[in-house]
């Protein structure tokens, strides 16, 4: 089967995160699937086919099904882009319905997702505790103008927010532990994010559930962050951009634009690149 291999969330002609897109008439099995994406290797695989007006789209990381990725949905969309020209797709997910739109800018292809509702909520202090020994911080690592919580915007994720860029070049855990913790909690992933500025962030995204070490940009904890920092009234100015991925030398850039409806969907933003055409 023909899967196209696209960055997402890139930085220019470099960076991004690498995700599987295969399209067609209809979805293999998901047995199949989960083959296919383990063979792929990265850290998710988007499959879709038509469902109507609408796209039936599901996630595959090479262990495990999610219910949403951002950057596989922003290499949809492009791949989107390149067979059907410029255009809003409408999206089927397991768990919610969303859009991705796609659109080129010249030579680049850009994209940007609806994502599903946001919610967050106080994260557990036996959680937190348990996060901060993952990675062997301490509670004085933490940024107290933003809380640790669980948020959601179509996958679960456990944010913690560091006071500065050296703690955060600095991540370091044992990806089995990790992966217990997560699985355990119902993590899809654990955000760790510095604030330069009120919108300016840095941020890593252990993605240990799905048997993977790191991602270098990750949409849906994006977008779930993006509604996180609404629901505590942070100084956003209706956006934030986000630079991932740059200490694991893939550096990639997010933008997510914040409406002020508590709840709503988070429009999440970047540039794709073909990586078979690098």
């Amino acid at each position: 089967m023909d899967v196209l291999k696209i960055a997402a969330f890139s930085d220019g002609n470099t960076g991004g995160n690498p995700a599987g897109v295969l399209i067609g008439d209809v979805l293999p099995d998901a047995a199949e699937m989960q083959r296919l994406a383990a063979e792929v290797g990265f850290s998710e695989t988007a499959f879709a086919a038509p469902d109507g007006e609408s796209w039936r789209v599901r996630y595959f990381s090479p262990e495990t099904e999610v219910p949403f990725c951002g950057h596989a949905t922003i290499a949809l969309g492009a791949a989107l882009v390149r067979r059907f020209g410029d255009g809003i797709f409408p999206l089927i997910l397991n768990q919610a319905s969303i859009t991705v739109e796609g659109f080129r800018d010249g030579a680049t292809i850009a994209a940007a997702l609806q994502s599903p509702s946001t919610r967050s909520k106080p994260a557990a202090p036996e959680l937190i505790a348990e996060a901060l020994a993952l990675f062997g911080y301490a509670a004085t690592d933490l940024d107290p103008a933003i809380p640790p919580a669980l948020i959601h915007g179509g996958a679960d994720h456990l944010v913690l927010a560091l006071k500065s860029r050296e703690a955060l070049a600095a991540m370091r855990y044992d990806l089995k532990t990790g992966q217990a913790l997560m699985r355990a909690a119902g993590l899809v992933t654990i955000l760790l994010a510095y604030a330069e500025t009120p919108r300016l962030f840095h941020t890593r995204n252990p993605f240990a559930s799905g048997g993977v070490y790191e991602d270098p940009a990750t949409g849906a904890s994006t977008a779930a962050f993006a509604g996180y920092l609404r629901d505590i009234r942070w100084p956003h100015g209706g956006a934030i951009d986000v630079i991932q991925g740059e200490d694991m030398g893939m550096r990639s850039r997010l933008h997510a634009d914040i409406p002020p409806e508590i709840g709503s969907s988070i429009r999440v933003s970047g540039s794709a690149r073909m990586m078979d055409e690098a």
